[in-house]
């Protein structure tokens, strides 16, 4: 099957949908609830952290998107790394990415517990964490036009959620606004041990809980093989939703960390719900607690989402079973969520038996499979442009700025990143189990003999 079964996906999703589920994937437990683990480590100064590493995600994004628009098609970067890195490349790439986004959908099912034990604290994480499985599985079997209806208005509560703190912690900045009256200022931001308390070293140890927090802007090209009029949309997706985060997350960790001593955020639960306390309006906290619970759901709505078209992807190619490729009456990949559920009940057991350790291991461990996954995006981009004549290049619709300086400077940071992960305890695992998996990934690829098929099917 080809791309005759690729193009069977419904091409439902527009413009508003793709955006809103770019940033719902990315604006979840990242910011809610990764951000205070980043503040704790960094203080002030993870504001040059999100910003620098904004950047980079930016050029990444550009590269991705200068392929798919050029050919928008299910399963993006896999497709794109098996035509220009080669098949073994594909392979990894999809396996990887239906990984990184199973580990991720773990953060979110574990983030729901937490935030649910606001409302029960006497009741276990993994009995929240299984009903939300439970219910983004079913979510998912629906057309992809509703899904991505309903995933624009959960997306929409948290940014609405977002710009209200910014501008209400505006106004108590600069007016007094929830304080009495007393303009806070922003002095917080370096009367607190400095705006380098830690030192520089703690901004770099904290990069990776950053780089976790945009986990997810790359969605953009997965969704390439079911939106309509792909130049346009792709194009207006990928330049809003970058600014757009950046804004979010660099904004409201501003205006948090102004108002809230740095040191005091993330003791317990989000540093949005303890910054509404401190707004001077207490009974908001549930509500903002709501937000960020509807926040995780969201996020691992489009991990569902993503691991089953890449899954899909993967069996139209031979290289998963076949029965992952069969579409369900309302045009959407049912086996292949379904499976991706199932894989995500690990997620459910590690709340039962490790819930003070499982949101630091699986959000490293996602950490390095995203690495992977941006890495590949901008080697494939590389490799793309060295194969176009110079009048081919000039065609280009939608271009990565300085090339070829911004692709090398991205590979360069994604390099860093992983070395300092192996620096914290925490984050040790993923240097553990991410080369691991990779390593099982191509002694399965040689095992089945997708290799040698391959061969047989450029003959």
């Amino acid at each position: 099957m080809d791309k005759t079964q690729e193009n069977e996906l419904h091409r439902g999703l527009e413009q508003r949908h793709v955006t809103l589920m770019a940033l719902g994937a990315a604006i979840g437990v990242g910011l809610f609830l990764g951000s205070a683990t980043a503040i704790q480590l960094a203080g002030p100064g993870i504001l040059l952290g999100y910003a620098f590493s904004g950047m980079i995600m930016f050029f990444i994004m550009r590269a991705l998107g200068e392929m798919a628009i050029q050919n928008p098609v299910a399963g993006s970067f896999s497709k794109y790394a098996r035509d220009f890195l080669g098949p073994l490349a594909g392979f990894i790439t999809g396996w990887n990415y239906w990984f990184l986004w199973i580990v991720t959908g773990m953060a979110e099912i574990t983030a729901v517990g937490i935030y649910m034990e606001y409302w029960f604290p006497d009741i276990p994480r993994w009995i929240w964490a299984l009903a939300a499985l439970v219910i983004m599985a079913s979510v998912n079997f629906l057309a992809v036009k509703a899904y991505g209806e309903l995933e624009f208005w959960f997306a929409l509560i948290k940014i609405v959620t977002i710009l209200a703190m910014i501008a209400s912690g505006v106004g108590m900045i600069i007016w007094g606004f929830g304080n009495g009256g007393i303009p806070t200022g922003i002095q917080n931001l370096w009367v607190n041990g400095g705006f380098f308390p830690n030192g520089v070293q703690g901004v770099l140890l904290a990069l990776q809980m950053v780089m976790f927090a945009y986990l997810g802007i790359e969605m953009i090209g997965v969704t390439a093989g079911e939106v309509k009029n792909p130049e346009k949309t792709l194009s207006r997706a990928i330049d809003s939703v970058f600014w757009r985060i950046l804004i979010f997350y660099v904004g409201a960790l501003f205006v948090i960390m102004s108002i809230f001593p740095w040191n005091e955020i993330g003791e317990k639960g989000s540093p949005f719900v303890l910054t509404f306390e401190q707004l001077g309006i207490p009974a908001a906290a549930g509500i903002i607690n709501f937000v960020v619970l509807t926040a995780a759901l969201s996020s691992c709505n489009s991990g569902i989402f993503s691991t089953g078209r890449m899954l899909f992807n993967l069996a139209n190619h031979g290289e998963a079973p076949q029965k992952f490729s069969k579409l369900t009456k309302n045009g959407v990949p049912g086996y292949a969520i379904f499976a991706s559920a199932g894989v995500l009940l690990v997620g459910v057991a590690l709340n039962y038996v490790v819930p003070a350790k499982v949101f630091a291991w699986v959000t490293s461990i996602a950490t390095f499979g995203a690495i992977w996954t941006w890495a590949i995006i901008l080697l494939s981009q590389i490799r793309s442009r060295k194969n176009m004549s110079k009048n081919e290049v000039d065609k280009l619709k939608y271009k990565l700025p300085l090339f070829p300086y911004t692709s090398y400077l991205s590979l360069a940071f994604l390099a860093f990143v992983i070395v300092l992960m192996a620096f914290s305890p925490d984050t040790r695992i993923a240097i553990i189990i991410g080369p691991l998996w990779l390593v099982l990934l191509i002694g399965v690829y040689f095992a089945k003999g997708f290799h040698k098929k391959e061969q047989e099917r450029q003959k």
